[in-house]
């Protein structure tokens, strides 16, 4: 199946990347020792692409007619990615996604994606890359994207004439790469892992050729066995030895490119890891120094310089521990559910409709809550790596975090319920994770749409229940999906049941279901909270 040249390719290969890039933060961020041992690579990968889908979701809004055209998407893409880029890799990955969004951008609308186009982005991406960093190192992220741009060029030589063949051979070429930098920096094989920065790219190529293939390869971004299994140890032992400058010094600058020349040297001459990327009167700046106050001057010569953030250079897990207060911050759905949240002190970030929280709102909120200890409930699967992300930022701040992987509100109010914060945290941690996975969680909706799902077709207005994420049912009637539902859950036993009814509920999932299962099912504890959420008319959890 052939890509064609739309800006719906850049918004799913954004969204691909993003999503790849949130299962795997964790597992970056633990392979993450070179230039820095601070353990972020990977949520500052994710950070960066988070807000290059968000300039695009921007764009597709402002769109005449709701879609936006292809240069107009690949240019957001780029732009989000340079105003958001976040650490070295970020900022890096930012320069290589401008220069796909170059390529891209310059193709003709709708015609199929061509072998030489992409062999073409990929080129652009690698060399963009390494004009950005002002002293480049081999093993790193830009010896995997070159090695992506020479494999795929090898393939085209070799006869290949499909836009497919020619990204999984890029692809292969960049996991080939990776899977030797360990033998081009000693920090890697002293600590036995390949690059976080390459890794992190190898995903955002993975999602490409998902893409453009129309094939998900599942596990396609895992490196080759050089992971740590136990990774925070490994970042103590070499981050005993750092003994780089001090500070990293980021911020965006309006200036035009002779003041950005001179900043350049200058900036070379104060530290290292020195990234500056961008154009057109708008760069992003990322280096370490000592001298911070040095750094932000010459920044100020330069042109105008703004959003600032100067962060302390340390080693994961060697933040500052201070007076524990404990604060729980949760994603809720709708206003009935987020009163009953405030209720019980919980720190409460709204959710749009089809629309999950940022990482910044997340964050905010932990910021906002003046705690030492945070405990994070997502409320649903998608929002879990926004959490994570989140997460990881507020560790780098000095505070102790931990996220429960709720997948559904009833999981947070359950695990809610047995918060104590007189507990140790992480026997707090456990017993929220515990209440949290003994709920059983289901929902009903209407279809939107005409699909094939795993139960049968549906058409546009029958009524779907779902079973912990899965389609469970399709019918007719909202209170008999969700009588069935119910009717099945408790075949297997359940102490309480919990109805969350939406803002689309009527009496009959408001009184009546209530009624009917407690009248059928005598043992078991209904409890009722008017949630108010759109799109779910009832939300239901058994436990």
């Amino acid at each position: 199946m052939a890509a064609f040249a739309s800006s719906s390719l850049v918004r799913e290969w954004a969204y691909q990347a993003l999503s790849g890039l949130g299962d795997a933060r964790a597992e970056i961020d633990a392979l993450n020792v070179f230039p820095v041992p601070d353990g972020d690579t990977g949520t500052n990968l994710y950070l960066t692409m988070e807000s290059a889908c968000e300039s695009v979701d921007r764009c597709w809004m402002e769109a005449p007619g709701g879609s936006p055209g292809l240069s107009i998407a690949a240019k957001a893409l780029s732009t989000g990615a340079l105003l958001g880029a976040r650490g070295n890799s970020g900022v890096i990955l930012s320069q290589m996604l401008r220069g796909t969004s170059d390529v891209l951008g310059a193709l003709p609308e709708g015609e199929a994606l061509g072998a030489d186009a992409v062999l073409a982005l990929l080129r652009r991406a690698a060399d963009l890359g390494y004009e950005a960093v002002a002293r480049p190192v081999e093993g790193t992220i830009l010896t995997v994207a070159r090695a992506a741009a020479d494999a795929a060029q090898a393939s085209l030589q070799a006869g290949a004439d499909d836009a497919a063949t020619v990204v999984q051979a890029g692809v292969q070429g960049a996991r080939d790469a990776l899977a030797l930098t360990p033998t081009m920096l000693e920090s890697l094989r002293l600590a036995g892992v390949v690059d976080a920065g390459g890794q992190g790219l190898l995903v955002v190529l993975d999602a490409l050729a998902e893409v453009v293939s129309g094939v998900r390869r599942s596990g396609a971004s895992s490196t080759t066995g050089l992971h740590l299994p136990v990774p925070r140890p490994v970042h103590a032992e070499v981050g005993a030895h750092y003994a780089g400058p001090a500070y990293e010094v980021m911020f965006l600058l309006e200036a035009q490119d002779d003041a950005v020349a001179t900043l350049r040297v200058e900036l070379d001459t104060l530290g290292d890891s020195l990234v500056m990327v961008g154009g057109d009167a708008l760069w992003n700046v990322h280096v370490h120094v000592d001298d911070a106050g040095a750094a932000v001057e010459a920044a100020i010569r330069a042109g105008r310089p703004y959003r600032f953030r100067i962060t302390h250079l340390q080693p994961a897990g060697e933040a500052a521990r201070r007076v524990d207060i404990r604060a729980i911050v949760a994603v809720s759905h709708g206003p009935g559910v987020a009163e009953l949240l405030e209720r019980s002190g919980v720190h409460v970030v709204p959710a749009a409709p089809r629309q999950r929280p940022s990482t910044a709102e997340i964050l905010g909120a932990v910021r906002l809550s003046h705690a030492t200890e945070v405990v994070i409930l997502p409320s649903d699967k998608d929002t879990r790596a926004v959490a994570e992300a989140a997460a990881e930022q507020a560790r780098g701040e000095g505070v102790r975090v931990s996220v429960v992987p709720t997948r559904s509100v009833v999981q947070t109010l359950a695990a809610v319920a047995v918060h104590d914060a007189s507990m140790r945290f992480d026997d707090d941690v456990v017993s929220m994770t515990r209440a949290a996975g003994a709920t059983r969680y289901a929902a009903v909706t209407i279809a939107s749409r005409r699909a094939l799902t795993t139960v049968g077709p549906c058409e546009v207005g029958d009524v779907l229940g779902l079973v912990d994420g899965d389609i469970f049912v399709v019918g007719s009637d909202l209170a008999e999906v969700a009588r069935e539902i119910l009717t099945a859950m408790l075949a297997i036993g359940g102490e309480l049941v919990t109805l969350v009814p939406g803002q689309d509920a009527g009496d009959d999932l408001r009184v009546d279901l209530p009624a009917w299962a407690a009248d059928r099912f005598p043992l078991t504890d209904v409890v009722v909270h008017d949630g108010g959420q759109p799109l779910w008319p009832l939300i239901m959890g058994v436990e």
